[in-house]
């Protein structure tokens, strides 16, 4: 029969009394280390589980000397995000870390983001696009080793893992300049991690293939609510793009959005190329043509410079080539 606790939440101590056992020999059960029989931790866990006892693993982690936490925070705007985000779970647990994570929002800024992480006593920090400057990253970095991901650190001693984003967006334009567009439109992503690289990279492009008189650059963001308004200036003002880039799927989704509400075809009418391949360019009824960042590759280099940082091995830079995953949201343009 079990023996009912009052009120309060069961504590170790509890546990060791019913069993009549040490709260030492409790610990050791409940930490699964060597030091008792198997009849020992049935009976034990078994009495734990009928009186509700949870062990405290906040506590245990602080009684660590190593917390064994990668902590990341992440923007929640952006799917890709997520995306990266699983791809880092497993990583790290092949190394046997776990990973704590920590959201910006736009009522939660970067600077709470982290702290929660250094609370957590996460070993290290990945910072995914993050918008900080070089003078607040270097503050971070002095309270929890960093590394910043889809954006170059621009801090001596911080490293990053990002792709190749002017390469990348120079992808989309080469593929549609191909298809035969030559008035090509690119919505951009505001001041956005990784932003000024793209539209480096489409204005680069455009200079290469001669596009440079049916080229236009509109201010955008990573929002679909962004995307969308982009498309509607390109719309408003002057001549139609028959092809535009946008920073990325979110911002894609808003134009295409915007587009079939005007009831203008894609891609009869104009074609349209997202970035970073995410969940949002696959599902069935958008299958949008997009960029691809290899978020395994990216995960896999992010923990292992993260790891490194913990070791106090050189700091390193780590670009990754992105491709072009064509699908149906490109084709060439409508003859006259």
């Amino acid at each position: 029969m079990t023996e009912e606790i009052d009120g309060a939440r069961p504590t170790m101590a509890d546990v060791a009394r019913i069993a009549g056992v040490s709260p030492a020999l409790v610990s050791i059960v409940m930490r699964g280390v060597p030091g008792a029989s198997d009849e020992t931790r049935k009976r034990i866990t078994s009495i734990a589980d009928d009186i509700g006892y949870v062990p405290d693993r906040r506590a245990q982690k602080l009684r660590q000397t190593s917390s064994r936490l990668l902590g990341v925070t992440f923007d929640l705007q952006q799917p890709f995000h997520g995306d990266l985000v699983e791809h880092v779970y497993a990583a790290a647990g092949r190394h046997g870390y776990d990973v704590m994570l920590s959201a910006v929002a736009p009522t939660r800024d970067e600077g709470s983001a982290v702290q929660a992480l250094v609370r957590e006593r996460c070993e290290a920090a990945l910072l995914l696009g993050s918008g900080v400057d070089a003078t607040e990253l270097a503050g971070i970095d002095a309270r929890v080793p960093a590394v910043t991901l889809l954006r170059a650190s621009g801090v001596d001693g911080i490293g990053s893992v990002r792709s190749d984003d002017v390469a990348g967006i120079a992808s989309a334009v080469e593929h549609l300049a191909d298809l035969g567009h030559t008035r090509i439109a690119h919505i951009d992503g505001g001041r956005s991690a990784g932003a000024e690289d793209r539209r480096r990279g489409f204005v680069d492009a455009i200079r290469r293939r001669g596009l440079e008189s049916g080229a236009r650059v509109v201010a955008g963001g990573v929002t679909e609510t962004e995307g969308a308004e982009g498309m509607r200036i390109l719309l408003a003002d002057g001549e139609a793009p028959t092809a535009v880039v946008a920073f990325n799927d979110n911002s894609a989704t808003g134009v295409l959005d915007h587009l079939v509400r005007r009831g203008i075809g894609v891609p009869g009418d104009i074609s349209v190329v997202g970035y970073d391949d995410s969940r949002l360019a696959r599902i069935a009824h958008i299958q949008l043509t997009s960029i691809s960042q290899d978020v395994v590759a990216l995960a896999d280099a992010a923990v292992d410079s993260a790891l490194a940082r913990i070791a106090g091995e050189p700091v390193r830079d780590v670009v990754l080539a992105p491709t072009l995953v064509r699908r149906h949201t490109t084709a060439g343009p409508r003859l006259g």
